[in-house]
């Protein structure tokens, strides 16, 4: 018999006799049999850089074996790794952007002009308007040092209309409730037009001497160009950014479900309009750097970098839908494209087959991407 306590309710003992009584099993569940497709879905799914970087390791490997006398030569590691400077430091501001669920069509344009007024200031505008400053104030011995004090001004004053860009686009985005794609596209026409404008479409050249020489600088015997290596701080600080930092948590936060980002409590337009801002201000960057490479500002330098760069994201496995992407990632597809033009070009392959050759990259990326999300949802 049970026993009771005074005020009805059951003792401990009855307890204790009750789950001596009870079966002992743990519960378990059957494993469920994965197909192989779902498993490689699966693996993509943990590691979505591993099929770009094994794409990467067959071209150059396929580089070398093709014409391994001019793949290895100092001078054409050079040219890759030039092309990889450019469109991996706008790859890595289209990452930023692309993480949101958004994207920027006009880094392209915006590396330019950034590059021509840069160019005006130190080159067509500034040296008269402060040679006569100098001659007013009878401090015309001073002209020799003009280039010197313009140059870096003009550097500053790039970087800043780089990043005035970005920001205008993130305010359209954000205040307006415009799509990226709309906003960045008319940036991107309205830009273009105004380089024109700004130069009468054309080149600006006799770009003082000591700024070519920093472009064409390199070390390692000129296998690693001085701008490949502040691109490669570039990668270097912003992975850290990315990975490490409140903002890197935030930027895929506003990508995986930006509703419940600002139930969270994130100031995402805020955030958004820093995210364009700091890709404008890479494209002003990059701008810089092409303009130190080639000695010149063209406005005809930026032709399709902004596609390059979305293609180097996708590439490098980040997600077009936002929330899921590296800049290790984006480092990688860049040196795919990259390769993949070099080897092209070695072969003797067409131009137009060369834009064919990497669109269909592109394809095979996203598809691959689809792939991979498919593991969450199956």
């Amino acid at each position: 018999m049970s026993e009771v306590s005074h005020d009805g309710r059951r003792t401990p003992q009855e307890y204790e006799h009750a789950l001596s009584l009870a079966a002992a099993q743990v519960a378990t569940f059957e494993e469920e049999e994965l197909t192989a497709l779902q498993r490689i879905q699966r693996f993509l799914h943990v590691y979505p850089t591993t099929v770009p970087f094994v794409v990467l390791a067959l071209g150059l490997l396929l580089g070398v074996a093709v014409n391994p006398a001019r793949f290895t030569t100092a001078s054409n590691i050079s040219t890759v790794l030039t092309q990889v400077m450019v469109t991996g430091i706008l790859g890595i501001g289209q990452t930023l952007v692309i993480l949101t669920a958004g994207i920027d069509l006009s880094i392209g344009v915006v590396m330019v002009i950034s590059s021509v007024v840069m160019g005006r200031l130190a080159v067509v505008d500034g040296p008269d308007f402060l040679g006569g400053i100098l001659g007013a104030v009878h401090l015309g011995v001073l002209q020799p040092v003009i280039p010197y004090i313009l140059t870096p001004v003009g550097f500053l004053l790039g970087l800043a209309c780089g990043a005035f860009f970005g920001w205008l686009n993130g305010t359209l985005v954000t205040r307006l409730k415009m799509p990226p794609f709309i906003v960045t596209l008319g940036t991107l026409t309205a830009i273009t037009g105004g380089t024109d404008l700004l130069n009468n479409g054309t080149e600006i050249t006799n770009i003082p001497s000591f700024v070519g020489s920093l472009g064409s600088a390199s070390i390692f015997d000129g296998w690693l160009p001085i701008p490949v290596l502040v691109a490669l701080g570039v990668a270097v600080v912003f992975g850290l950014i990315l990975s490490r930092t409140r903002f890197g948590l935030r930027t895929y936060a506003i990508g995986s479900n930006e509703a419940g980002a600002r139930r969270a409590g994130i100031r995402v337009d805020r955030h958004l309009v820093m995210v364009y801002a700091i890709s404008g201000l890479l494209a002003g960057l990059a701008g810089l750097l092409v303009t130190a490479n080639f000695d010149s500002a063209s406005p005809n330098a930026g032709m399709n970098d902004e596609l390059y760069a979305i293609a180097s994201v996708v590439i490098g496995g980040a997600s077009i839908f936002g929330g899921r992407g590296t800049i290790f990632g984006t480092v990688i597809g860049t040196s795919i494209l990259a390769v993949l033009t070099t080897g092209l070009i070695l072969t003797n392959v067409a131009p137009f087959w060369q834009q064919v050759a990497i669109g269909v990259v592109v394809v095979a990326a996203v598809a691959i991407d689809r792939v991979r999300t498919r593991v969450g949802t199956d």
